[in-house]
């Protein structure tokens, strides 16, 4: 939607309203009106300790020649640091039983951060022409999140996975080289997102995507393809109390609250009704030794570290 204003200057300023698409080398690519803006954000909000985000809703003032400047965000339905992206409707999380091999904990730390911030969450498990990952496709959809299972090459699983992206904005997430690239480039063909070669020696892809960009398919889908990461990466994914930890996990949800002591942690306590139920098979042990992990991290961090800028005040 475009306003138009006067300036005291001559004539009248265009002032629009729509969504950045892409963030580079300190530049906000809007798009509005069937246009690609390229923004400047004004200085009242660089100074603000919010920068602005791929997915943020923006009004922004044209300057001229396809150049902007952003003057306000939208209030956020959700934001994330790692992948930096807002106001997405579900992570796709991809990854994968063959070459690169996806740690779970990965898999369960990005659910445990969508899950935490209200937002669904898809599993695909791509490269299912070289390993049909059976094991992590029982252990997602028993925790129960909607698992899919697809390869770019023989196009397995992506008619599905295209009717779960139609009319809903996606980021697609993952460690490097399980084809996050090579499926978008299958779902929209005119994208020729560059793809490289995953490592047998160190069992990991090179980071081809270098930064967040929106694109839309052909089908009437937003998806936000997100530079790879590694383990390493996970320390700097936003963090959440260790006593709410174990509402972001689903399949944790029948147990919660008849542990035989308040403020069970779930890790080791006697009486953990959940803990029982991990004896008796009926929650997977990666996930709670996913959990484990995430608990005892969460125990180290101090509470203003925790809290986002503006709590810390």
């Amino acid at each position: 939607m475009r306003r138009e204003i006067p300036t005291t200057a001559r004539g009248y300023l265009s002032v629009a309203d729509g969504r950045i698409v892409k963030a580079l080398s300190g530049f906000y690519y809007v798009a509005a009106d069937d246009e690609l803006v390229r923004c400047r954000a004004r200085g009242k909000l660089r100074h603000s300790g919010e920068s602005p985000l791929v997915g943020d809703l923006v009004s922004f003032t044209h300057t001229g020649s396809g150049e902007g400047v952003v003057d306000a965000m939208r209030p956020r339905r959700n934001a994330f640091t790692r992948p930096p992206v807002a106001n997405m409707d579900q992570m796709v999380i991809v990854a994968s039983q063959a070459i690169p091999v996806t740690d779970p904990f990965l898999i369960d730390r990005m659910t445990a951060i969508a899950v935490n911030a209200g937002t669904e969450v898809l599993i695909c498990l791509n490269k299912a022409d070289v390993d049909p990952a059976r094991e992590l496709l029982e252990t997602y959809t028993r925790a129960g999140f909607r698992t899919i299972r697809t390869s770019a090459v023989t196009g397995e699983g992506l008619d599905r996975l295209n009717e779960e992206l139609i009319g809903k904005f996606s980021v697609f997430t993952g460690n490097s080289g399980v084809g996050k690239s090579s499926i978008l480039n299958v779902l929209a063909p005119g994208l020729a997102i560059p793809t490289g070669e995953v490592s047998r020696k160190l069992g990991r892809g090179r980071h081809t995507t270098r930064h967040v960009e929106i694109f839309s398919t052909p089908g009437g889908a937003m998806i936000a393809d997100t530079p790879g990461f590694a383990a390493f990466d996970l320390e700097r994914m936003e963090l959440t109390d260790p006593e709410k930890l174990q509402y972001a996990f689903p399949d944790f949800a029948p147990y919660i609250g008849s542990c035989r002591f308040a403020g069970c942690s779930h890790t080791k306590e006697r009486g953990c009704s959940l803990l029982e139920a991990l004896r008796d098979g009926k929650i997977a042990s990666s996930r709670h030794a996913s959990y484990v992990r995430l608990y005892e991290q969460l125990k180290s961090v101090n509470e203003w570290e925790r809290r986002g800028p503006k709590e810390r005040g």
